[in-house]
């Protein structure tokens, strides 16, 4: 009895594990620049871009944040900064680099019903007049050429929207060993209407953006404002997303406990918001990391091919994560990989705990209630 419901159990986890590998390999196959787009000489041909940058209490990176931008050697650039009403000395760092051509936005008090980052990107995509809008958060970072590049890549492309998953190229922490799936959950589970984005550094053409919505408004309550914006380009054939790469040079640095909490904030709305998702949520995690207590418990009951084939998956599992950390990390994935089990128990947790918190009306950001999204 037991062995057989072991066997329907692996073949789950194993027909999980090749529909994984599958679309993994599309991903990284599909979404990395494998070249420089354009060269130097071609610079004074690209359209002007407004890098805008919303900001609430910042002060830890928004100094190195801004002189990566400034460093860049795009020439028709403006760089805009929105403080959200910040608590710390944020405004004051984001002053300081007026004489570098900085340009500072003051936050107002945020409307009913605004999530606050999305009333700063709506401000921000106010003040910006650029032909493309670069949206970029603080613990993202650009070397002197990636805006050049991106551009270059959105026009061949003839993308209206592209949005660029950074690479990790900080060491062995607790942020890059223990980072939530987030991003993997993107790239496994793309599809046309819900393509995989990234928050960090996403791109627009500000035209073709205001044509088609307007403005925010319409996702005012949107959790992932991004995601909605992409849908909608992707079903149009104009929307692309990239794998940072050490050539394109986007990279980014986030705390662990910030990666924690922007978990909570997202995962039960991306569930539908829905308990009943949220739980099947819980299970299929669990299944897909049953065959590690298949194996410890070999310790106790003694070894079997059971066991044999628990470790053949367990194996399986870490290699595909591996695979994706290789591609988007530069030093510790190896690590990482060896603790997908840990990760994955990590991610049951939250999804318990975004659910806990939402149902409770006890999810915040930078200090603010977050209220489930509005049919």
């Amino acid at each position: 009895m037991i062995e057989g419901i072991l066997f329907i159990l692996f073949a789950v986890v194993a027909a999980t594990l090749v529909v994984g590998t599958v679309r993994l390999h599309f991903a990284l196959t599909h979404f990395k620049m494998k070249q420089l787009v354009t060269g130097a000489e071609m610079i004074d041909d690209l359209p002007s871009v407004s890098v805008c940058i919303p900001a609430r209490n910042e002060s830890h990176a928004m100094t190195e944040c801004l002189e990566r931008v400034i460093a860049s050697t795009y020439p028709k650039l403006e760089i805009i900064v929105h403080d959200d009403l910040s608590g710390d000395e944020t405004s004051s760092l984001i002053k300081a680099f007026a004489h570098d051509g900085v340009r500072f936005v003051e936050g107002s008090p945020l409307p009913v019903e605004w999530l606050g980052k999305n009333h700063a990107l709506d401000s921000l995509l106010k003040e910006a007049s650029g032909t493309y809008v670069l949206f970029m958060d603080v613990d993202t970072h650009i070397s002197p050429d990636s805006i050049e590049q991106l551009v270059a890549y959105a026009q061949q492309e003839e993308a209206k929207m592209v949005s660029v998953l950074p690479r990790r190229e900080d060491g062995f922490r607790a942020s890059t060993l223990l980072a939530p799936l987030r991003y993997f959950w993107e790239l496994v589970f793309h599809r046309k209407t819900a393509p995989a984005v990234a928050s960090n550094a996403w791109m627009i053409d500000r035209r073709d953006f205001i044509e088609t919505f307007g403005d925010f408004a319409s996702l005012k309550t949107a959790t992932q404002p991004e995601a909605s914006i992409a849908a909608r380009y992707m079903s149009q054939g104009m929307y692309r997303f990239l794998i940072g790469t050490s050539l394109l040079g986007i990279t980014y640095e986030k705390k662990w406990r910030s990666q924690i909490d922007t978990s909570i904030r997202l995962l039960y709305p991306l569930l539908g918001a829905k308990i009943a998702q949220a739980i099947i949520a819980v299970l299929d995690l669990l299944i897909m990391v049953a065959p590690v207590a298949v194996l410890v418990s070999g310790f106790i009951v003694g070894w079997s091919y059971l066991h044999l084939i628990a470790g053949l998956l367990c194996i399986g599992f870490a290699g595909l994560y591996g695979t994706y950390l290789y591609h988007v990390s530069r030093r510790g994935w190896i690590i990482s990989a060896a603790l997908w089990p840990v990760l994955v128990m990590q991610e049951v947790l939250l999804i318990i705990a975004s659910s806990i918190q939402y149902r409770r009306n006890a999810v915040t950001w930078k200090g603010r209630t977050v209220q489930l999204p509005k049919n």
